[in-house]
């Protein structure tokens, strides 16, 4: 058998023997110890671990590093959405596509393979983020796959002509129809919204990814959306087909309260993308004892058997100041905030910026190390799959679609040296990509 790439000597499950992975025609060949094949190319991982590429399911590229324009001075969602409300009515194409273009090489050296970006469609900013992002997911399609999702981010019954410009976006390519119910100005335009955004999905045939129920407290029925979403899922037989961002305002229930809407959002099959580095700098913020962590309740979600999945969001601006693109740090910062640091627990963490990630914005069906599957792969520099939040170790390989596009060379080179340990050394990384990307 001739094979497009070879990777020798790589640690798929910690419990196994090393194993080869081959890869043709973009797809994982064979998986097993020493497969003896022609390989156009090779290499050797030298026990390095690997894990399948990360998947951001929810993030605002166009809205990226803008933290130094018009700094916050009370960080609050408020100011946040007031700040870049100002901001977004100075959009200027050129401008929203370097930025966007910085943070998409960011993920891209960090092992992301696949990324759901929400660019908002209001009246203030036009269509200028759908349509630099069609633009870029043509130019990095060899990088990272791109799914645009048609956000209202100022509302859609409060700001009339909004629908219409949704309905231009999914027309010039937009994939997704996303929606923002708590951004009216009461329960029965939240309802409206919410039907509207079912309305145009099914017309479009297009999934649907909404930002919820995002608040501290679930008084306001505006910020506690998520049963009333869950029961039009079923109704519309959109089961499997509905992601949910923030989902906050779970966490103020009492379990008793909670139960009832974990078990609509289960049978909707519902995935919930929680947002940490959001979510935990923005919650609480008027708590002066005991301040809440302001995160939905993961534990209970994963208990009940609803889909979880977490991702960066915003990168440096006034909703999230830091960041970098990349799923290791924040599934790190998640475990830290929600306790989860047993072995199982870590683990899960890793699959909800693996499996679950995917799951949530519908690539499942092809994602995964298993042969079949399209081969997009990170080899970690490090020799345990477990210890990928640990180290949060450098990318030693990043592969899309069986392509190279990644390097990292190391102080400590394996090869020359005979160092049994992966994770000695520092590194820096080497892009390989033919694109406009920047090099790392």
């Amino acid at each position: 058998m001739k094979v497009d790439l070879l990777i020798r000597r790589v640690c798929v499950d910690d419990d196994r023997p090393l194993v080869d992975i081959a890869i043709r025609d973009g797809r994982i060949a064979a998986i097993e110890a020493g497969i003896e094949v022609d390989a156009a190319q090779e290499i050797d991982a030298a026990g390095r671990a690997v894990i399948p590429g990360l998947v951001e399911p929810h993030m605002h590229l166009e809205k990226a590093l803008l933290h130094r324009r018009l700094p916050p001075t009370q960080g609050t969602l408020e100011e946040a959405i007031r700040v870049t409300g100002i901001l977004k009515s100075r959009q200027e194409r050129h401008d929203v596509l370097e930025r966007s273009r910085t943070v998409l090489d960011m993920a891209v050296r960090n092992g992301t393979v696949a990324i759901r970006a929400h660019p908002d469609v209001d009246l203030i900013q036009g269509l200028i983020g759908v349509e630099t992002l069609l633009e870029l997911r043509e130019e990095y399609r060899d990088l990272l796959d791109i799914q645009v999702v048609a956000f209202p981010q100022e509302g859609i019954i409060k700001s009339p002509g909004t629908i219409a410009l949704m309905e231009e976006a999914m027309g010039i390519g937009a994939d997704v129809v996303g929606g923002c119910p708590y951004n009216e100005l009461n329960w029965d335009d939240t309802v409206r919204h919410i039907d509207a955004v079912f309305e145009m999905a099914q017309k479009h045939d297009a999934d649907i990814d909404m930002h919820a129920d995002f608040s501290d407290e679930a008084t306001d029925q505006r910020f506690a959306a998520a049963g009333y979403i869950a029961q039009k899922t079923i109704d519309s037989r959109f089961q499997g087909r509905v992601s949910l961002g923030h989902v906050t305002s779970l966490g103020a229930l009492d379990p008793e309260e909670l139960k009832p809407v974990l078990q609509l959002l289960r049978e909707a099959e519902i995935s919930i993308v929680t947002l940490p580095a959001t979510d935990l700098y923005l919650g609480g913020r008027n708590d002066q004892k005991n301040p809440r962590r302001g995160l939905t309740p993961v534990r209970a979600l994963q208990g009940a058997g609803v889909n979880v999945a977490y991702s960066s969001n915003n990168i440096r601006n006034a909703f999230t100041p830091f960041g970098n693109a990349d799923m290791l740090l924040i599934g790190n910062l998640l475990a830290h905030a929600i306790s989860y640091g047993t072995p199982e627990h870590q683990a899960a963490i890793l699959g909800m910026a693996t499996g679950n990630a995917a799951r949530a914005i519908g690539i499942d069906g092809s994602y995964g190390i298993a042969v079949g599957r399209q081969a997009d792969l990170v080899i970690l520099d490090t020799a345990r799959v477990a210890d990928a939040l640990l180290d949060i170790p450098a990318r030693s390989w990043v592969i899309k679609r069986g392509k190279i596009t990644v390097v990292t060379r190391h102080t400590c080179d394996i090869h020359r040296h005979g160092c049994k340990c992966p994770a000695h050394g520092e590194s820096t990384a080497e892009n390989k990509q033919g694109s406009s990307a920047a090099n790392a």
